[in-house]
């Protein structure tokens, strides 16, 4: 049972209060998270993880305590799934959050940091055999900026598109930036293959900076893919050989459907 977390410092039972009313992240999204895959005490892609959530920090100017290393961040995690006694896999939630204050100031020098553990389900440790159905969520425009790429608690465009995703019974929903070109998904980014090339839209697009996106573009060159950042409309993929979505939590997932587009999973 997940029953314990860290907060601050402290390993503390789940129902124990650590937000209040003032608290920005909870009035403001003033925040970073980083949702991070634990199989057996090993961390895939964690380096990448720190990486995201400095660069993101120095974008948000939010300071945590000086003692919170990747090594020290690292064991806290680890500590915490065997309090909950998670002996295989775990997802884990690092949420950062500003502290208390208004807009315009925060009381505190130093941002909390939160970490939650549960028990991870068996379907996000294997390649998806039955293809994901996704379309465009409607209504929803993301902005191209530099909070774009951030893993942010201010996550509205996504809550809505996964709202949307559910209501139409589908397994995932791609975001629109104000030019109608496609960020990403509610929790993955977009891949699509053409011609025996791989391409996946630029960060300059408005997507998250995944970090299994960054793997693969470094790692699928080394394989012998042709790997390219390039602009994505949802024109191109019903013109697409194959599409699939990535995440550090599932890896890759093909997706079968994207509005009347029939897909293969030759490649992935």
């Amino acid at each position: 049972m997940n029953n314990w977390l860290f907060y601050n410092g402290q390993v503390i039972p789940v129902e124990t209060p650590i937000i209040s009313a003032n608290n920005r992240g909870l009035r403001f999204g003033d925040g970073l998270f980083e949702t991070i895959k634990v199989i057996r005490g090993e961390m895939p892609l964690f380096h990448l993880h720190m990486e995201r959530l400095t660069k993101g920090l120095a974008v948000l100017n939010t300071q945590l305590p000086e003692k919170y290393t990747a090594d020290y961040i690292s064991q806290a995690i680890l500590e915490l799934c065997n309090r909950n006694n998670i002996n295989g896999a775990a997802r884990v939630r690092l949420t950062v959050v500003r502290g208390n204050g208004t807009l315009f100031a925060t009381d505190e020098l130093f941002a909390s940091i939160i970490i939650q553990a549960e028990p991870l389900a068996g379907d996000y440790l294997v390649f998806n055999e039955t293809g994901l159905i996704i379309d465009v969520c409607p209504g929803i425009q993301k902005s191209c900026d530099q909070l774009s790429n951030l893993k942010s608690n201010n996550y509205l465009p996504y809550v809505m598109a996964a709202q949307y995703a559910w209501q139409h019974q589908l397994n995932d929903c791609l975001v629109l930036n104000a030019h109608n070109r496609i960020c990403d998904g509610t929790i993955a980014n977009v891949f699509r293959v053409h011609q025996n090339s791989i391409y996946t839209p630029p960060l300059s697009e408005g997507g998250v900076a995944g970090v299994m996106r960054q793997y693969l573009l470094t790692e699928l060159p080394k394989a012998g893919y042709t790997v390219q950042e390039k602009i994505c409309t949802p024109e191109d993929l019903e013109t697409a050989n194959e599409v699939f979505l990535t995440n550090a939590l599932f890896g890759i997932r093909w997706v079968v459907r994207f509005r009347g587009k029939v897909y293969s999973d030759k490649l992935v």
